[in-house]
């Protein structure tokens, strides 16, 4: 098939430090490639990519230096390009929520959009009632409960390349510097104040690998940073994949208590990846990911998430692995896509009107 991945244009693909969608594009590329369809790839000109790339932005915008830029209108340019080059495709993947719509209305049955984001979201209820002709990908089946009148085609969970992160059959002893882990971002949903309070409770040091964005400083300044201040709790700051396998994997656990409907939470998969279990809070996708008692635990309260550390230490961190080469590498997350792309292929034009003229 010749399939067009459409990235947003906030990181680099992948990311070179922080980054959910763009990274999940780049492994999405490549596997796509692998299993040997033509892959085109929209994107800034820093792309790592197996696919063929057209750079549409020199950089990408979070880190670029400009004090002053504009990210609506750079990605008003790419859909442009888009656009131009669609009949080229059999396939156009979208992974920048739903602007591409009102320019893509004429041949939404060639359109898969991923949605990356919650959905609880005033005006999104409007937006997809009004579009209803373009198909849909969740990224766990918890996402679509705010849409369920959407039009969803699937749901594809999050998969990475089982050779970025190396497998580590023993993390650090708690003689030998042994930690918790937290990696991400600071910010008042991600909850990073119970991860340090399972760490008091249980005694053991916690590694905080995580940004701050600008709108979470004044969050991270009155709420977090005096927490910072306990010697359990190093913070290390934002950190890129060359780092994470060796964070990740001498953890004992890596805790991600999370207070909000996560969509999917790829760190959990990464932390997989490693063979490092999850203590997850049950909330948003958590319980899909996460096998309870298997690859990690899954928890309600500060409580029973510090009872979880001494738990979680007994796990088989190559059944950890295991589970994560079977259920979320980047073959599958592709496999799970092309069966998509194949159902698109057999949808009528006359399917996709009625959708889009129902109430």
């Amino acid at each position: 098939m010749k399939i067009a991945q459409i990235s947003p244009l906030y990181e680099a693909v992948p990311p070179r430090l922080y980054g959910g969608t763009e990274r999940v594009v780049a492994h999405l590329a490549d596997a796509l490639v692998a299993a040997g369809h033509e892959v085109t790839l929209f994107a800034t000109a820093e792309a790592r990519t197996a696919a063929l790339l057209v750079p549409v932005r020199d950089r990408a915008i979070r880190l670029d230096p400009a004090p002053l830029k504009s990210d609506l209108a750079a990605h008003l340019s790419m859909l442009h390009e888009v656009r131009r080059r669609a009949d080229q495709f059999d396939v156009l993947h979208f992974h920048v929520d739903l602007l591409h719509y009102p320019f893509f209305e004429d041949i939404a049955g060639r359109t898969l959009t991923t949605l990356h984001g919650r959905l609880d979201v005033r005006d999104l209820d409007g937006a997809y009632r009004r579009w209803r002709q373009f198909p849909l990908a969740s990224i766990s089946d918890h996402q679509r409960i705010p849409l369920r009148h959407a039009h969803w085609l699937g749901t594809v969970h999050h998969g990475l390349s089982p050779w970025l992160y190396p497998f580590s059959p023993r993390p650090r002893s708690r003689d030998d510097g042994g930690y918790l882990a937290f990696l991400g971002r600071i910010s008042p949903e991600k909850r990073l104040d119970r991860a340090i309070a399972v760490a008091r409770r249980v005694g053991w040091p916690l590694k905080v690998a995580a940004k701050v964005d600008a709108v979470d400083h004044e969050y991270f300044r009155a709420v977090i940073e005096p927490l910072l201040n306990d010697p359990l709790v190093e913070y290390i700051g934002e950190i890129g994949d060359a780092d994470k396998g060796r964070f990740l994997g001498g953890a004992t656990a890596l805790l991600f208590p999370i207070d909000w409907p996560e969509p999917f939470g790829l760190v959990m998969i990464e932390a997989m990846a490693c063979g490092t279990p999850v203590i997850g809070w049950n909330r948003g996708s958590v319980p899909e990911v996460l096998d309870d008692g298997v690859s990690g635990r899954i928890v309600d309260d500060i409580e029973t998430a510090a009872a979880a550390v001494t738990q979680v230490a007994t796990l088989d961190r190559r059944g950890i692995r295991d589970i994560f080469e079977r259920r979320f590498s980047a073959a599958v997350m592709a496999d799970g896509y092309l069966r998509l792309y194949r159902r698109l292929a057999g949808e009528s034009a006359a399917e996709v009107e009625t959708r889009a003229c129902l109430p």
